[in-house]
């Protein structure tokens, strides 16, 4: 034998056994439901979690059962992001704002045996409960609550639970293969579907989505995660500042623009990771309160593409550093985040904005391809747009409960986005393949139509839709929020003279109180085009 290394296995539990040993000192802020602001430890995140797996033991519950939660940005929701995956359990993040209809046949779909709530969902859960025929224990995240426990029959209460238990406690020795957590896409059309991580590909996550060109956490940095726990396990966010030892700030339910700004102001927030509706409504607030956000020095937006008036804004009034990303819930999610090369160093600040517009480039652990109609692999010479695929270490392969390989025959996976993609490996979303604009047999891109008419001063929000047409078979609608009151269709569609070429600009313009929302806080097209479909016919 010529010599070899030690081999471990990549757990999460091994994450926070780091930053409970290793930075046991360092903050977890965490707002609550009631709008208190406490203070924890990664220490005692780490002790809550060994007790959170000692107890669900107590229970009776069998490695690989699914453990739900419907919860907000807390400490005890990042307890058990640990205590159940750590013990071998998956921690299963539903999203609270979808239809009674869609948590029943997710929870039913999952199977989940237990499932952790916080006190704003005892209503809706006592009344859901009696559809769940494999839920055996409900557990609300605080103390005892007689009046909660009247709500559900047999409620369990986390802190009781945690306090009969030592925490003298000792992490399985799992498989990095073993399944860790699950999450279910959106579902705007047919029914959601769950992507089953791993510990080893969150782990990998971790590590690959953390490099100097990645979110770049570190342990003197103050993360303030306002993607919530329940999309894509914030993307990677509780364990990549387990990992590094940074401070944590959980902003519970309230992620208002005022609320934050508060929020970031008091924690010294360094940098913060949303989706753009956040960061619009922080701008507006901080037009109302006069903070100049001096800690803040990037935030990372993903879910959606951004207005890419915001990174001069960001940058030249607040000195903020805003950093576009991209990924799915099919891929842990980062696919790509958008950092400069050296070669740009000597760039202007516009020069350097204009690449920044882009999705950015995939770190390594990710590749990128573009298809053509054909099914030919398309040049990354940033004009030919194809779909877009990808693999690597942290991307689905199939379905939870499926019995088929969500990839195409060579191993890729499809996502349902049509792109650019240049030399450098800088990636740019044109389009979702489904809402595309396909006018005359031309494509008109959804994404820049909105972009620009963002970037008009009296626009608040803006989404362009396909409206089907009796000569060209789509045309572009624009519905839009005001930010202005006297901005008229007229003014609105002016505005795209000399951006776009005169055929792609819009044919109508709907003025709304305001867009439809998905739970993660992306525009519901699917709703728009049902409601404006029809109405150039």
């Amino acid at each position: 034998m010529l010599g070899k290394m030690m081999t471990q296995p990549l757990t999460i539990s091994s994450l926070i056994e780091h930053a409970g040993k290793y930075h046991a000192g360092t903050v977890v802020t965490s707002v609550e439901t009631t709008g208190e602001v406490s203070h924890s430890t990664w220490g005692t995140v780490a002790r809550n979690a060994r007790r959170l797996a000692q107890a669900l033991e107590r229970l009776g519950i069998d490695q690989g059962a699914r453990c739900g939660t419907i919860a907000w940005n807390n400490r005890r929701h990042l307890e058990i992001y640990f205590g159940v995956a750590g013990a071998g359990f998956v921690c299963h993040t539903l999203n609270p704002r979808l239809k009674a209809e869609q948590l029943i046949y997710i929870l039913n779909h999952a199977e989940d045996e237990v499932l952790f709530i916080d006190a704003t969902f005892v209503p809706a859960v006592a009344q859901l409960r009696a559809h769940l025929p494999k839920l055996r224990h409900v557990v609300l995240m605080g103390p005892e609550s007689p009046e909660a426990a009247a709500q559900i029959e047999g409620l369990l209460f986390y802190d009781n639970l945690l306090e009969a238990e030592t925490g003298d406690y000792s992490w399985p020795a799992l498989d990095e293969n073993t399944p860790s957590s699950l999450c279910y896409t959106s579902g705007t059309t047919g029914h959601p579907k769950g992507v089953l991580y791993t510990h080893r590909s969150t782990v990998l996550h971790s590590l690959g989505g953390n490099q100097p060109d990645g979110l770049a956490l570190a342990a003197r940095d103050s993360v303030m995660a306002v993607v919530p726990m329940f999309h894509v396990n914030a993307w990677g966010v509780p364990y990549i500042t387990a990992a590094v030892g940074a401070k944590l700030v959980l902003p519970g339910p309230k992620l208002d623009g005022e609320s934050l700004v508060k929020l970031i102001d008091a924690e010294e927030v360094t940098i913060a990771l949303g989706v753009p509706t956040i960061w619009m409504g922080l701008l507006q607030a901080l037009k109302t309160t006069g903070s100049k956000i001096p800690s803040l020095e990037r935030t990372v937006v993903g879910g959606s593409a951004l207005p890419t008036v915001m990174i001069p804004t960001f940058r030249d009034t607040y000195g903020v550093d805003l950093i576009h990303a991209w990924g799915m819930t099919e891929t842990s999610p980062l696919g790509t985040l958008n950092q400069l090369l050296q070669k740009h160093a000597h760039l202007s600040d516009a020069e350097k904005g204009k690449i920044r517009e882009g999705q950015g480039r995939p770190p390594y652990g990710v590749d990128l391809r573009l298809i053509g109609a054909d099914g030919s692999v398309l040049p990354h010479d940033g004009k030919t747009q194809g779909d877009l695929q990808i693999r690597g270490h942290w991307i689905i392969d199939t379905y939870f409960g499926g019995e088929q390989p969500a990839l195409t025959e060579d191993g890729w996976f499809d996502t349902g986005d049509v792109a650019t993609i240049d030399a450098d490996g800088y990636m740019i979303i044109r389009d979702r393949s489904k809402d595309i604009i396909k006018s005359g047999g031309e494509w008109i891109s959804t994404v820049e139509l909105e972009d620009i008419a963002m970037s008009h001063p009296k626009v608040a929000q803006a989404a362009a839709i396909a409206a089907r047409h009796s000569k060209w078979d789509e045309r572009p609608v624009l519905v839009v929020v005001k930010s202005d009151d006297s901005l008229t269709e007229v003014e609105l569609l002016k505005h795209y003279d000399g951006r776009v070429a005169s055929w792609q600009i819009p044919d109508a313009v709907v003025f709304v109180e305001a867009l439809p929302l998905g739970g993660t806080g992306k525009v519901q097209k699917n709703k728009l085009r049902e409601s404006y479909g029809d109405m150039l016919l």
